[in-house]
């Protein structure tokens, strides 16, 4: 792969983790970001199962990822009128996590260590306020037109799509509109850093719910003078109206976005909450959907992350996104004279991990976010038994007839089965 062009579309985890990995090969890597600079905010995501062992692989990042935590003690989840009904806390155990991720770690932060590790490598360089306009390819190579002439038109031997689960890219590769392939939740998130703590210092983070399908989570930042804040919303049903109110704010900006919220989650409470969000400059928001794709690639043009495996609400997208960029890497550097050979390699190897780990438990995602009391009150009950159960169901044999709680989330909390390569690099 040394002599070969390689341009990776997307700045986020998938991009700079894949750039990380193929630079071992020795291409020439260009990746290039829609926006003027790594984004700042989002929510808390974890690393789980393949995840682990892929960041195990390189224990510098993987110890810059722990120093750079989230400061989460744990999550208390409060009823109606605050009272505490469950904390739910980590295992301490890396391979066999809890709810609670051992790594729970801001998106922006998880992205900048990566881009960390790639920015200063000889053959890797970042493009940012760029974005795909046109491409064409043929059996030797793909040419690039890009949108904003910060590069000029070029000619590369690959094309990693890892811009999101609403890929331009994907949809130019694949002749196909922006929605095409994604299958839709029918629930979305908002992700605000807020400028005020509202948690008088506490590390443990809060949820609140509500009915119909509405939830807001406040959680500790790095510093004493921030929180960060995930809302969440579902609607149970593919003829809700909310949905389309949704992706209009979303597609209209910030403010129409906010407008959605303060209606949203009127009556629910925590109204100090809502207020820091209207007056945030940090706010951005993401429809929860899962991606299936019938190939992760086409020709040259090749799928790495929520473009091509979006996980959906279930825990699992950032792990994915850690472990695509690794094996394709790994297959591509087996294969370095055969480009089809290495893309059906890292397809062969990714298609059993993607399908387990995009399996949704019933009553996913709505059991987070519940339509109606009774349905509240199971859900609280389910967290009591998973956060039990979860970080035992590899230890023990769980005959009881809670044990297929822990079970429906073994893909995302148990420890990694998959059998990951261990790729020679150099």
């Amino acid at each position: 792969m040394a002599d070969k062009k390689i341009l990776i579309v997307g700045a986020s985890v998938a991009g700079p983790m894949a750039a990380f990995w193929l630079a071992k090969t020795g291409a020439d890597i260009t990746v290039i970001e829609r926006h003027e600079a790594m984004r700042d905010g989002g929510q808390n995501v974890d690393i789980r199962t393949t995840g682990v062992t892929v960041i195990h692989k390189v224990p510098e990042m993987e110890a810059r990822i722990r120093a750079a935590a989230a400061p989460l003690a744990g999550m208390t989840v409060l009823g109606s009128k605050g009272q505490s009904i469950l904390t739910i806390k980590g295992s301490g155990d890396p391979k066999q996590q809890s709810l609670m991720s051992e790594y729970e770690v801001f998106r922006d932060r998880l992205s900048g260590i990566i881009y960390d590790f790639t920015k200063d490598l000889p053959n890797v360089r970042y493009v940012f306020g760029e974005q795909v306009k046109s491409m064409s390819q043929d059996e030797k190579g793909v040419d690039v037109e890009f949108l904003n002439g910060n590069l000029p038109q070029s000619r590369y031997d690959l094309v990693v799509a890892a811009d999101g689960a609403t890929s331009r890219t994907r949809a130019l590769a694949f002749n196909c509109k922006v929605r095409d392939h994604m299958s839709s939740m029918n629930a979305w998130a908002a992700y605000s850093t807020i400028d005020k703590n509202l948690l008088n210092g506490s590390k443990e983070g809060q949820l609140t719910t509500s009915t119909p399908g509405r939830g807001i989570i406040l959680l500790p930042d790095h510093d004493s003078e921030h929180n960060r804040v995930l809302l969440m919303g579902s609607h149970g049903s593919d003829k809700s109206s909310i949905m389309p109110l949704f992706r209009r704010a979303v597609k209209d900006g910030d403010g129409a976005l906010k407008a959605f919220l303060g209606e949203f989650y009127r009556g629910h409470g925590r109204d100090e909450i809502l207020t820091a969000v209207q007056q945030s400059t940090k706010l951005y928001a993401s429809e929860a959907a899962q991606v299936k794709v019938p190939s992760l690639y086409t020709g040259r043009i090749v799928l790495v992350g929520d473009a091509g495996y979006a996980a959906g609400p279930v825990g699992t997208g950032t792990s994915l996104a850690i472990t695509g960029g690794y094996i394709l890497a790994g297959e591509l550097h087996k294969h370095p004279e055969d480009l089809a050979t290495g893309l059906q390699s890292y397809s062969d190897r990714m298609r059993p991990i993607v399908q387990d780990m995009q399996q949704i438990p019933p009553g996913f995602p709505g059991i987070m976010t519940p339509q109606a009391a009774w349905a509240l009150n199971f859900r609280n009950a389910v967290l009591r038994v998973v956060s039990y159960l979860m970080v035992l169901s590899d230890f023990l044999p769980i005959s009881s007839s809670l044990g297929w709680v822990a079970g429906l989330y073994a893909s995302a909390f148990g420890t990694d089965k998959y059998s990951m390569p261990d790729y020679t690099f150099g």
